[in-house]
């Protein structure tokens, strides 16, 4: 997907100027969700084990400490590896669904070699499903990849895509997912509703990128939100109920405040100095 181009990676998280060129100055929603701490050292164990038990040397390296610290090594770094793979795979995807959504506007557009990309990373199947459910569902592209701007509390982000399906507004975002044991393609985290909840909130978005031109957000307030799932077999659009966003928003409200919180105390002096001893007299 293409790179917003203003955000910034920081010691803080992903964060966004004004202007290109600009100081960051309000943290990505991604940013502020990612506060919502997830303990993945049980997946993380999990990758490690599962790379040693395939790793073709390790019949032949029992009894064989050099080799068998080899094997250890290479595979505690394989949950990295995968979460890395996967990124980039995400991104092929997204680009190929922002360049399609740019054809469909009569925009300069590279889908053709998006596509191809995919191709050669044998993950073609992603961009058929995505076409057969964006003909199934006759969606109408607004605007691809539209970075948003929220004052009152003090945030930034960009959404994948704001559409037409059914003659509705439709805020949405993308979800590259793998595939179940029973050739479905997996559900979206329950945390994007905190992500689409967010986006709902946009106060302005970004006219035009160059010229760091800032516009009221143009959209209503009850646009259907929408988490799709993007697959090899399928793709799965679902949904953000109405009744749950007011709960996901005050969630992604709070974990704001936990982010200026830990903003504050990483630019203050240490909170523990040491201490000399008593002066003698």
């Amino acid at each position: 997907m293409t790179q917003p181009l203003l955000a910034h990676q920081t010691s803080l998280g992903r964060m966004y100027s004004r202007t290109v060129g600009g100081l960051p100055e309000v943290p990505s929603i991604t940013t502020v969700i990612s506060r919502h701490a997830v303990d993945m050292t049980g997946w993380a164990g999990h990758m490690a084990a599962t790379a040693v038990i395939n790793d073709e040397r390790l019949p032949t390296s029992v009894g064989n400490k050099i080799q068998l610290k080899q094997i250890a090594r290479q595979a505690s770094s394989a949950a990295e590896k995968y979460r890395d793979e996967a990124a980039a795979r995400g991104d092929r995807v997204h680009n190929y669904a922002e360049h399609k959504a740019l054809r469909e506007l009569g925009r300069p557009h590279e889908a053709a070699q998006m596509r191809e990309i995919l191709k050669e990373h044998g993950e073609g199947a992603y961009a058929d499903r995505f076409d057969e459910w964006w003909d199934l569902f006759g969606v109408r592209p607004i605007e691809p990849e539209v970075t948003i701007w929220n004052h009152t509390v003090g945030y930034a982000g960009t959404l994948d895509l704001v559409a037409e399906i059914g003659g509705a507004t439709c805020l949405i975002d993308y979800k590259t997912r793998g595939t179940t044991r029973d050739g479905r393609v997996k559900a979206p985290d329950p945390k994007v509703v905190m992500q689409l909840a967010a986006g709902a909130q946009a106060e302005e978005y970004l006219s035009d990128p160059e010229k760091g031109l800032w516009e009221p957000w143009p959209f209503p307030k009850n646009s259907v939100l929408l988490a799709v799932a993007l697959g090899e077999t399928e793709v799965l659009p679902m949904r953000a109920q109405p009744h749950s966003l007011e709960n996901a928003w005050k969630r992604f409200w709070a974990l704001r405040q936990v982010w200026e919180t830990e903003s504050v105390a990483f630019s203050a002096a240490a909170e523990l100095q040491p201490v000399p001893p008593p002066a003698t007299r």
